[in-house]
């Protein structure tokens, strides 16, 4: 089985889980505490290693989130330990991240600019974006400053590419006086 397709079963059986339980928001913060964690290159790579058995990572584990996470959510990890499956815990939580949008109808949007974008604008943004079919309900909005660009903005809505920018117009202009068959070089 692919390790997609598994962090795509397990997050499922973890969100359905958390949802019979009413505990999904615990759960949620569990799983953004755990994938915050997993910026530690020591823990990726104990959770990824073949060599580290699973009872020596089942003691780190412990030693590490013990009783810190929700019922739920540590006997689920328990079971991904039980199972030999925590080398996919990082794609499990993304996977999980990703559920959870879609089960709360959140929307992901990622808008680059040149320089940092005012509040105004930002809500501006965000209200036609509402307004407009291509996203849910809510929206969770990341922006990053992007000096490349030179001017305007890149929004990206899920697997949809919107890119205003400067240095894209720029490019196409490029494009067209290189492919321009008219204007024979002197």
């Amino acid at each position: 089985m692919s390790a997609n397709r598994i962090a795509t079963t397990y997050a499922k059986s973890l969100l359905d889980l958390a949802i019979d339980q009413s505990n999904l928001e615990p759960v949620k913060e569990d799983i953004d505490a755990f994938k915050a964690s997993l910026e530690s290159r020591d823990l990726y790579l104990l959770l990824k290693s073949p060599i580290i058995n699973k009872n020596k990572k089942k003691q780190v584990f412990d030693a590490i989130f013990g009783g810190k996470f929700n019922k739920v959510t540590s006997a689920f990890f328990d079971i991904v330990l039980k199972k030999g499956r925590e080398m996919h815990l990082p794609e499990i939580a993304n996977a999980f991240q990703l559920q959870y949008k879609a089960y709360h109808k959140i929307t992901s949007v990622t808008i680059k600019t040149a320089v940092a974008i005012s509040d105004a604008k930002l809500e501006s943004i965000k209200a036609k974006l509402l307004e407009s079919n291509i996203t849910a309900s809510s929206l969770d909005i990341v922006t990053e400053v992007d000096p490349s660009l030179i001017g305007g903005f890149v929004i990206e809505v899920g697997d949809k590419l919107y890119d205003a920018s400067v240095a894209h117009k720029l490019e196409n202009i490029k494009k067209e006086f290189l492919t321009n068959e008219y204007v024979k070089a002197f």
